[in-house]
């Protein structure tokens, strides 16, 4: 469980240290979980080995406490109240179309990747949308 934490931990670092000396605009633990990522892919390509078992312990463990993390957010937001109160339409009103537009999106996609006579996913496990064969 120490060494899975401890890897975790050397990723975040990693991609805090790219972060900050390259003046990139993405959080340096979102690097960091790009880069295990793409070692655990790559891993398992060349040697066949899925993820270490103490690193699943440890992913599991923070899993299970996951609800945890959300704690400081709360608290954030309940310290905001007055600015939360003041932007209360203009966020609602963000909210409202970014969620419409990530559905028009997904829908336009969708429509693309299954078209007729296209062999998507449904086609493939034997399932309705393309012409009979």
């Amino acid at each position: 469980m120490i060494g899975g934490l401890t890897a975790l931990l050397l990723f975040q670092l990693a991609g805090e240290v790219t972060a900050r000396g390259l003046g990139l605009p993405v959080p340096g633990p979102v690097l960091g979980m790009v880069y295990l990522f793409l070692f655990l892919f790559l891993r398992e390509r060349r040697t066949g080995k899925t993820v270490p078992q103490g690193l699943r312990q440890t992913a599991e463990g923070l899993l299970s406490h996951l609800g945890l993390l959300f704690v400081p957010a709360g608290v954030g937001v309940i310290n905001g109240l007055a600015v939360l109160a003041a932007n209360g339409a203009a966020i609602a009103v963000a909210i409202g179309v970014s969620t419409a537009l990530a559905l028009i999106v997904t829908a336009f996609t969708m429509q693309a990747l299954d078209r007729p006579g296209t062999e998507g996913a449904g086609e493939a496990a034997g399932e309705g949308g393309g012409e009979a064969r």
